[in-house]
């Protein structure tokens, strides 16, 4: 039987010898490999996180004290510890656990989390509810360095050192060598141990009393004795930074070395201040291949275990992703005006490629979507052609800069928003499918989704040669498999486009609903029904003339988008109609209903929505009965 197998919750953790605790982390990454070589995920985030739960679970007595994961994709050695072994072979999959915290999941998840940098708000805020409620138990977030580049993480740094520091926060940042600083070695290890002791501590408190006692020069002796003392913490850490807010920072300590991790938080958790604790961790730690590879284990599909290869898939079809950064590269050697903004992720946007030939025209602002918009805003001003490449999830991030910073003046910004509709295992955090409705109400703003990969690189020219903010929302995989154009040709701005013609039924879709529609078509002919099919191509502004010429000749409509229902697509067109006079026309709208969708398969989520081609099928049937 192995260790990991004794341990159902953090109070079997704790009564594991620490001499076993390394064979702990060894086996709990075991089972981590083996789970997401089969069902994909967040892999080397993870395991260069198992060392640091180990730690905390062992020191600090959760769920009573509550832990907060960062983004909470390198939380799986949390959900094993925390009761969820037996069921981990389940995440990600349809009905299973999820691939982040969710509170409704468990006690033991203090947030529920998928968006980086809001660990340190999040946990100021239950250190201040538990003030409140005079509880005494310890809040600790745990924070990666890629999310310390987002604005709201120093927001909330500036409030509990500000007006906060009596909040019982922890902060811990974990570092793993890809940012922020690197490790100072044994020194700053020792010293971070040394500094957090509780008698030393203590002495700290009682000897600044001392001091501050002294008559007339007893401020002034303080202030130098705290003066000094940072000082000499700067010149051996990196830790000014943290002081700066009036972080207490101890560190950076290796993040794999669990007895040293043990000792400092049993230290550090009596303190009743904000303390940062600085870790630094390898990602991919014990899986070599995840260790050489990092990015593409960041969050990576199947894979052989033995190899660390993916399995077979169809690679002879590019994704929507790759035909965008392609075509990126093609239309920048044309036009020297395009420059390329992306939050973060140059590879999951399809822009290395971008990046590595135009260096001085690609810029990564970080994990700061709202800076990026507006930054990109400015390029615009000065006659730039930006091109802002983010997740559809993430863009929700950046609302109010889209507004002011970009739809008021009108500036030549395109967004390229990835991600866009339902995304399977990731969940309701990453699903994309509020973007038409957030931004069809904004003034000045042009939306389009294409059908296919080809479509998808001409609306990227169509874009680049449009005045004004414009939005390209695509999906998640692989295209359609449709020749790709050599010379990518513009569209004309608010032109659909009839695939099909039928005089029962008018099929009205949109981006990834058009293959559906394309189906639906086909089993509507075996009831006989004959089917218009449309794509649409455009959001905002639809074609009219072609929308109402067919209401008008084929009053039996069925729109299709994969996006909320409210404010979206099938919105637009139900206004189009109904707007322009009376109306006898019978409108269905397929979409998402007004709930978050859980993770899973595409096709399993697309059919419990009621989005594939027989849900479509079947409205269509509908509208025609009842008609």
């Amino acid at each position: 039987m192995s260790i990991l197998e004794k341990i159902e919750s953090p109070d079997d953790l704790k009564k594991i010898p620490r001499s076993e605790l390394k064979t702990v982390a060894g086996e709990i990454r075991k089972m981590i490999v083996n789970v997401i070589s089969q069902n994909g995920g967040h892999l080397a985030s993870s395991l260069g996180a198992v060392d640091l739960t180990i730690a905390l679970h062992f020191v600090f007595n959760t769920p009573k004290d509550k832990i907060i994961w960062d983004v909470g994709h390198q939380s799986y050695a949390h959900k094993i510890l925390t009761g969820r072994s037996h069921s981990f072979e389940t995440i990600r999959k349809l009905d299973g656990l999820s691939g982040f915290t969710r509170i409704s999941e468990s006690p033991y998840d203090a947030f529920t989390t998928g968006h980086s940098s809001t660990s340190i708000s999040a946990g100021l805020g239950i250190a201040t509810a538990k003030k409140l409620k005079k509880e005494k138990s310890k809040v600790i977030a745990v924070i990666g360095d890629g999310s310390m580049t987002a604005g709201l993480a120093f927001e909330a740094m500036n409030q509990t050192g500000g007006a906060h520091k009596d909040r019982d926060l922890i902060v811990i940042l974990n570092d793993n060598e890809m940012s922020i600083s690197r490790n100072v070695g044994s020194l700053s290890s020792l010293l971070s141990r040394t500094f957090s002791n509780k008698r030393l501590q203590d002495w700290r408190k009682d000897f600044g009393s001392l001091l501050k006692s002294l008559p007339k020069i007893g401020d002034d002796m303080y202030q130098l004795a705290k003066r000094s003392e940072e000082s000499f913490k700067t010149f051996v850490t990196p830790g000014m930074l943290f002081e700066a807010f009036n972080f207490d920072y101890f560190g950076p300590i290796d993040g794999h070395n669990i007895n040293h991790l043990i000792d400092i938080l049993e230290n550090i958790k009596f303190r009743n201040e904000p303390v940062l604790l600085h870790v630094t961790t390898k990602k991919g730690k014990g899986y070599p291949p995840a260790e050489k590879n990092p990015v593409y284990f960041h969050g990576c599909g199947s894979f052989d275990v033995e190899t660390g290869t993916c399995k077979p898939s169809d690679l002879s079809v590019p994704s929507y992703t790759d035909v965008f950064g392609k075509a990126m590269v093609k239309l920048a050697k044309i036009d020297p005006k395009v420059v390329a903004v992306t939050a973060a992720m140059p590879e999951g946007t399809g822009l290395a490629k971008f990046a590595a030939q135009f260096p001085d025209r690609f810029f990564d602002v970080g994990i700061a979507e709202a800076h990026g918009v507006t930054f990109a805003s400015g390029l615009a001003v000065e006659g730039f052609k930006p091109v802002v490449a983010i997740y559809s999830t993430f863009l929700q991030r950046a609302y109010d800069q889209i507004v002011h910073d970009v739809c008021l003046e009108a500036q030549n910004v395109v967004f390229a928003i990835d991600r866009g509709g339902l995304v399977g295992e990731d969940g309701p955090t990453h699903h994309g499918i509020f973007d038409y409705s957030y931004l069809r109400c904004l003034p000045n703003m042009t939306i389009m989704a294409p059908k296919d990969e080809n479509e998808l690189q001409r609306m990227l020219k169509t874009a680049l040669d449009h005045k004004g903010p414009i939005a390209l929302r695509y999906p998640r995989g692989t295209g359609e498999g449709v020749t790709i154009d050599e010379t990518i040709r513009p569209l004309e701005i608010g032109k659909a486009e009839v695939l099909f013609e039928g005089n029962d039924v008018v099929l009205l879709a949109i981006g990834s609903g058009v293959r559906e529609a394309v189906k639906a078509c086909t089993l509507l002919k075996k009831d006989s029904i004959q089917a218009t099919v449309v794509n649409c191509r455009f959001v905002k502004p639809l074609d009219k003339e072609l929308i109402l010429d067919l209401a008008a000749r084929i009053p039996k409509l069925v729109t299709v988008e994969e996006n909320v229902l409210q404010g979206g697509f099938g919105s637009a067109v139900f206004e189009c109609i109904y707007g322009n006079g009376p109306s006898t026309c019978h409108i269905k709208r397929i979409g998402v209903d007004d709930t978050f969708v859980e993770h899973g398969p595409l096709a399993a989520l697309r059919s419990r929505c009621g989005l594939d081609a027989e849900a479509i099928a079947q409205a269509a049937r509908s509208v025609v009965d009842n008609s």
